[in-house]
């Protein structure tokens, strides 16, 4: 049986799922094909350690302008993890306690610093592109830029945990331009930044946003549906999926994370602007780990260096008898976060006296669908490839976090991007020009 539609979306993440909810609200056939048995890619809520726990994406924030509007629509409630009692840092070998306040201030002549150009580099994080000498410093790494302060170790080891705890990566990989990026969307102030990334969530789950999205499409959302080839003219593009099944469409949008867009089978090949970043791949490859541990523990924050396992770990929610913490690390080779055993042996470069009950999270590097964690890019890698990237290839557009201006790598940026794609697909395919 052939099967036709106006628009098939490649990919049920956030970004996917607005694109199919806007299409098809608008009149336009509209299929979603995912590959995962679930709805949502990269935001994940599931059920594990007695909580319900974000494997994927988790934080947000009403400077994030397309999620709050979201969080409105739906009437979705946000929360927080609990307010830390105490912070712990290492200065060289040496374990620090304070309070977070303390830690901030130790951090903010280096944070200061290292962003106070922001504003000069990216006046409009809306247009990131606006200012055509930014190629000078694209081809930094943070690291570079961290080691040109000359910071004291202790000052040193807390803004590099800081920002592993940002970028999910080793830094010497990481451009300088991921971290003006965020703090551009907050007007340049670096405190604002992290809260913004890293205190609210949704209360009850990212699912829930996942959910009301799914219930407010008319699309047809076919999971389990990996896509094999995608074959495309100026007419339109015919997409091979699941077990030899194939679907016609007049526009196909794409929506896989950059790192395995150049595994997809596509003829003709797609220009080199897409396919040079992700052959060079992300810069983030970090880890993200759940663990719980035996209570009662007061809330904490803790911060190590980015050559530790785990450079940042805090408690998220807060029992009668246990504790379950949130971690991350530069590189997911280095700990296996399902093991409580090296989870352990990672906690106690701050506290041995958290005992480790389980632990748990999800090798998103090793996941066949993402390959990536967050979108962090290398150095030259925006001000080369990201035009490239949000164009649309003839009848194939592209949407997703990696892809957006404002907020990548966030909930918010997927938001933005498939918004905006939904609308430049909407119009190319409206008999009346103009309406949008």
């Amino acid at each position: 049986m052939h099967q036709q539609a106006d628009v098939v979306v490649i990919g049920a993440g956030v970004a996917g799922l607005v694109t199919a909810r806007d299409l098809s609200r608008a009149g336009l056939r509209t299929v979603v094909l995912e590959a995962r048995h679930r709805p949502g890619g990269r935001t994940w809520t599931d059920h594990r350690l007695g909580r319900d726990l974000e494997i994927g994406g988790t934080w947000l924030h009403w400077v994030q302008p397309h999620i709050w509007a979201e969080v409105t629509r739906y009437g979705l409630a946000v929360t927080r993890g609990p307010r830390s009692e105490e912070t712990y840092w290492l200065a060289g070998d040496e374990v620090r306690r304070g309070t977070l306040e303390d830690f901030m201030a130790l951090i903010d002549p280096g944070m200061t610093r290292l962003l106070e150009d922001t504003m000069r580099w990216i006046p409009r994080p809306d247009a990131p592109l606006t200012v055509a000498g930014l190629s000078e410093v694209d081809q930094f790494n943070l690291q570079e830029m961290l080691d040109e302060l000359d910071l004291s170790v202790d000052e040193r080891n807390a803004n590099e945990a800081a920002w592993v705890g940002h970028l999910n990566g080793p830094l010497i990989d990481c451009a300088y331009t991921n971290a003006l990026r965020w703090t551009a969307a907050t007007a340049g102030s670096w405190r604002l930044m992290h809260e913004a990334s890293a205190v609210f969530r949704l209360a009850h789950g990212t699912r829930r946003l996942v959910r009301a999205i799914s219930a407010d499409t008319q699309a047809d959302i076919r999971l389990s549906a990996p896509v094999r080839s995608i074959a495309h003219d100026d007419r339109g593009a015919e997409i091979s999926y699941a077990d030899g099944q194939t679907i016609s469409a007049r526009r196909v949008v794409i929506t896989v994370p950059q790192n395995i867009l150049h595994r997809l089978d596509i003829t003709p090949a797609l220009p080199e602007g897409k396919l040079r970043p992700s052959v060079e791949q992300t810069a983030s490859r970090g880890v993200k780990a759940w663990i719980r541990v035996r209570g009662p523990v007061k809330p904490f924050f803790a911060y190590s260096s980015q050559h530790h396992p785990l450079a940042v770990v805090r408690t998220e929610f807060i029992g009668d008898d246990d504790a379950v913490l949130v971690a991350f690390g530069a590189d997911s080779t280095r700990i296996d976060a399902d093991d409580p055993a090296a989870i352990d042996a990672a906690l106690r470069v701050w506290r041995r006296d958290l005992e480790v009950l389980e632990a748990t999270g999800h090798d998103w590097m090793a996941d066949p669908y993402s390959q990536e964690t967050w979108l962090i890019r290398q150095p030259r890698q925006l001000t080369w490839y990201h035009r490239a990237q949000q164009a649309a290839t003839g009848v194939l557009h592209f949407a997703g976090s990696d892809y957006a201006d404002i907020w990548p790598g966030f909930i918010d940026g997927a938001i933005e991007s498939g918004t905006r794609v939904a609308r430049q697909v909407r119009a190319g395919l409206d008999p009346e020009p103009g309406r949008v």
